[in-house]
């Protein structure tokens, strides 16, 4: 069966914990702790190799997109589930039967400047409602069609 077209996702980090600083001195990154169902979704059932990731400082002092990823493996199960010292641990999840799941994240480059959280709102009608500028929304994965990633990367060349 052919694998569908490429697809395009923004995943939400915030600097102080995880930065695109530290993506690209790493490479390549498990996108661990994430528990939230749905946004588990998109990685476990939909994300593959090779997808396209804006990567997105949230909680910044100007949270915005500062640079491009690939999704760098299929998904597997999020090890830090399964550790009582972690974070994430989730004591109803087992190996046998996992909860959560996660993808490796591969660097690719920083864009040139951040495009806001504000400016991408200034384009929202262009963006043609765009995950990440619907009210409430906090997930820390969102699916990004190619028109909005195609204008998103054309905003890169522009003034703020």
């Amino acid at each position: 069966m052919p694998r569908p077209a490429r697809q395009y996702w923004l995943m939400k980090s915030e600097p102080e914990e995880f930065s695109i600083d530290d993506l690209e001195r790493v490479g390549t990154e498990p996108w661990s702790g994430v528990r939230n169902y749905q946004a588990r979704n998109f990685m476990w059932k939909q994300m593959r190799p090779g997808d396209g990731v804006f990567f997105y400082h949230s909680n910044a002092a100007v949270p915005g997109i500062v640079g491009l990823a690939t999704v760098a493996s299929p998904p597997y199960p999020d090890p830090t589930q399964f550790d009582p010292a972690s974070d994430y641990y989730d004591a109803r999840s087992t190996r046998e039967a996992p909860r959560w799941w996660l993808v490796d994240v591969g660097f690719e480059r920083r864009l040139s400047r951040t495009i806001s959280l504000d400016e991408l709102r200034r384009h929202a009608a262009a963006l043609d409602d765009f995950a990440l500028l619907r009210r409430g929304n906090r997930l820390s994965v969102l699916p990004v069609s190619a028109a909005q990633w195609n204008y998103i990367l054309d905003l890169e060349t522009q003034a703020p």
